[in-house]
């Protein structure tokens, strides 16, 4: 199980997705006043919600939690395959929704005279992400053809 490489690309996907969870995703400076973006909410500087981002956060828990599911499943590599397919519209999803909340998190800020957002190092974790699962939807297929041709073969 844990020795096919697209195991392994899937525990890194899997990694990715769950730092994502715990890491500030971007902050925002309107003067003084420091407001940071995180998975589930976005707070200003005392920790009170200013905004929330349950649904961004509901995501990214899904698309941490999935490769694993995807891995458990190791003797059925169609479903695999299906699983990879369904990560890959969920990372697009994740990305797209980090944009609209971003997108929203500078409108709320934006009363408040926004002087700069810097965005996190962490918000192109989704794009290797994707990466990272084509590959392993590849090798799980390469498993595919291999068992296959060893069926015809008998």
């Amino acid at each position: 199980m844990i020795q096919r490489i697209q195991s392994l690309y899937l525990l890194i996907v899997a990694a990715l997705m769950a730092v994502m969870l715990f890491v500030p995703l971007a902050v925002f400076y309107a003067g003084q006043e420091q407001i940071v973006m995180s998975a589930f909410a976005l707070r200003d500087g005392e920790g009170t919600v200013v905004l929330s981002a349950v649904y961004l956060g509901v995501l990214l828990a899904a698309v941490a939690l999935l490769p694993l599911v995807t891995i458990l499943l190791f003797r059925r590599r169609m479903t695999q395959i299906r699983l990879c397919i369904v990560e890959i519209v969920l990372l697009v999803g994740s990305l797209v929704m980090m944009g609209v909340y971003g997108y929203l998190a500078m409108q709320t800020v934006e009363s408040l005279t926004l002087a700069a957002s810097n965005f996190r190092f962490v918000v192109v974790f989704p794009l290797v992400a994707i990466i990272f699962v084509v590959l392993a939807a590849r090798a799980i297929f390469k498993d595919e053809l291999l068992v296959r041709s060893l069926d015809r073969i008998r």
